[in-house]
C-alpha cells in the first residue's frame, strides 16, 4: 500500500530514532545509579513493600514478579546496553521483526521501574518517554519506510505535550495572561541551572515576551503540525528552538530533550530516500491494529485537555500508552528550601557544630553557583524541592532520608554533593531547617560572589536522633 509508508521521512526515521535511544541511556543510567537508595531493599520508598500492597495488573512489572537489588541493577543496566546498541544503529542491522523485539525491550523494562517507582517516579517525563518508546517500536528500520500513521500519532504526541500544556497556564494562574510570570518562575522553579540567575535578571519587558512567544509556541504552532511541508517542518523547528531556551534557563531533566525528539520526526529533511521493498503484509496488520487501539485510548486525555478541570501528568491506563502532561500551570513566586544539617554533640543545642549536608542540585550554600545536570535527573533533589513547598509531599520518604543519614548510609551520600561527617562517624542528630531563598542583584553578586540570599524561616525537623526514629518520622 503506497499510502501506508512516507519515504520522505527515512532520515526523520533515523534521527529521531538515534536520539530517542540516547534518552534512553541517560533514564537507564539514572536509575541504575540511583535506586538502591531511593527503593532498594533498604531504600527509602522500598519496591519488596510497594509489591505486597499493589497487584500486578495495576502496575504491571517484571519486579512484580521478583524483586532483589541484584535484579533490579541487571535490568536497568540491560536497558543501558539496549540503548547505547540502539544507539548505534544496531536495530539497522537485523530483520525487521528483530529491530521491534529490540526497540520493545528498552520500553518493558522502563515500563517495569516506573511502575514500581512511586513517588520517585511520578514525573510526566516518565510516562512521555513510555509512550513514545512504544510507538519506535512500529517505526520500522531499513527493511521498510517509516508508517505514516505511525509518524501521525508522534506528531499527535508533541500536540497534546504543547497544546496541553499551554491550556494548563491558560487556565491556571493568573500571571500567565498578565504575562507576568518569568518575573518570579526562573528563582522559583524546581533547580535552576547556571544561567538560571541570568534568565530571572532580563529586563522584565522581555519576560513579557518571552511569555507571549510561549502561548504562541503552545496554543498556536502545535496546530500547524498537522499542515502541508513544509509549514510542518517550521512549526517543528520553531518548538525546538523554544525547548532548546528552555534547556538553557533550567534543569528539566528530558523533559525539553523528549519533546526535541519528538519534533525532529516532524521535520521533513531533503534528499532522496533509498528505494525498499513494500511493507510485508503483518507489519501492516500490526501497525493499523496497534494504531488504532491508541486512537481509541485518545479518548481520555482529549476528554482532560479540553475540560475546564483539566489535570497535569495523568496516565490512563498502566501500560503509560496514552497521557495528559503540562507543566508549571502555577507559579511560586517564593522559593523556600530544607536545609539539612547534623551535629555530633550528644545533646543538642543551638549553638552546637550544626553542619550542612551539600545537596548536588537543589539550592544550598548562597555561594555555590548552580549546575547542568539536565537532562540527568537527581531525583532526591527535585523532591526536595516539592518537600519545602508543604511536608506532606515528604511525609512517605522525609523520615527515611533522615534515618539513613544518622546511618551514614553509603548509597544515600552518593546521592548527595557531600557530607559533612567522616564514613566511620556518623552524626548523633539531624535537623531540618526552612529558608526562603532569592537571587542576590547585581550589585550583591558583585560584593560578596553569592547567586543566593537566604533568610531563616522556621524550624521543618526538631533534633532527632536514631533511636527515636521512629516516633518522630
Amino acid at each position: 500500500m503506497d499510502w501506508f509508508v512516507a519515504p520522505d521521512y527515512w532520515t526523520s526515521r533515523l534521527v529521531f530514532q538515534r536520539a530517542l535511544a540516547g534518552v534512553y541511556l541517560v533514564a537507564f543510567l539514572t536509575a541504575a545509579l540511583q535506586f538502591r537508595a531511593l527503593m532498594g531493599e533498604r531504600g527509602m520508598l522500598p519496591v519488596p513493600r510497594f509489591v505486597a500492597q499493589v497487584r500486578f495488573r495495576a502496575a504491571p512489572s517484571l519486579f512484580q514478579l521478583h524483586y532483589s537489588d541484584r535484579f533490579f541493577a541487571g535490568c536497568a543496566w540491560s536497558g543501558c546496553a539496549v540503548s547505547a546498541a540502539l544507539l548505534a544503529g544496531v536495530d539497522s542491522w537485523v530483520p525487521l521483526w528483530a529491530a521491534m523485539l529490540l526497540w520493545l525491550v528498552p520500553w518493558a523494562l522502563y515500563l517495569s521501574i516506573v511502575n514500581v517507582g512511586q513517588t520517585w517516579y511520578s514525573f510526566g517525563w516518565e510516562s512521555l518517554l513510555l509512550e513514545v518508546g512504544f510507538l519506535a517500536v512500529l517505526l520500522g528500520n531499513d527493511e521498510v519506510a517509516p508508517p505514516v500513521v505511525v509518524l501521525f500519532l508522534l506528531r499527535w504526541i508533541l500536540f497534546r505535550v504543547e497544546f496541553g500544556a499551554g491550556l494548563i497556564k491558560m487556565r491556571g494562574d493568573a500571571c500567565w495572561r498578565k504575562l507576568t510570570c518569568l518575573d518570579h518562575h526562573h528563582e522559583t522553579q524546581p533547580m535552576p541551572g547556571p544561567l538560571s540567575w541570568f534568565f530571572h535578571h532580563l529586563p522584565k519587558p522581555l519576560h513579557r515576551v518571552e511569555v507571549a512567544a510561549n502561548h504562541f509556541t503552545q496554543l498556536v504552532v502545535p496546530l500547524l503540525l498537522f499542515t502541508p511541508q513544509p509549514v510542518a517542518s517550521a512549526a517543528a523547528a520553531l518548538m525546538i528552538v523554544t525547548q532548546l531556551w528552555l534547556v538553557l534557563s533550567g534543569n528539566f531533566s528530558w523533559l525539553n530533550w523528549i519533546t526535541i525528539v519528538l519534533a525532529l520526526s516532524a521535520l521533513a529533511f531533503p534528499g532522496d530516500p533509498p528505494s525498499v521493498p513494500d511493507a510485508p503484509l503483518w507489519y501492516e496488520v500490526v501497525v493499523l491494529a496497534v494504531a488504532a487501539l491508541l486512537l481509541f485510548l485518545s479518548y481520555h486525555p482529549v476528554a482532560n485537555m479540553i475540560s475546564r478541570r483539566q489535570v497535569m501528568n495523568r496516565s490512563f491506563d498502566p501500560l503509560h500508552l496514552v497521557n495528559t502532561y503540562g507543566a508549571f500551570g502555577s507559579v511560586s513566586r517564593i522559593r523556600y528550601e530544607v536545609v539539612v544539617e547534623g551535629t555530633a554533640d550528644e545533646v543538642p543545642r543551638e549553638d552546637s557544630d550544626w553542619r550542612e549536608y551539600e545537596f548536588k542540585g537543589k539550592p544550598g550554600d548562597p555561594r555555590r553557583w548552580p549546575r547542568q545536570f539536565a537532562p540527568y535527573h537527581l531525583r532526591l533533589d527535585w523532591l526536595m524541592w516539592f518537600a519545602a513547598l508543604s511536608p506532606a509531599y515528604a511525609g512517605p520518604w522525609f523520615g527515611a532520608l533522615v534515618e539513613r543519614l544518622l546511618e551514614n548510609d553509603r548509597d544515600t551520600l552518593r546521592l548527595l554533593r557531600r557530607s559533612p561527617f567522616p564514613p566511620d562517624a556518623p552524626p548523633r542528630h539531624i535537623r531540618a531547617r526552612l529558608f526562603r531563598y532569592r537571587y542576590t542583584t547585581w550589585r550583591e553578586l558583585r560584593e560578596t560572589g553569592a547567586c543566593w540570599e537566604r533568610t531563616y524561616v522556621r524550624e521543618y525537623l526538631p533534633p532527632t536522633r536514631l533511636a527515636g526514629m521512629a516516633q518522630k518520622s
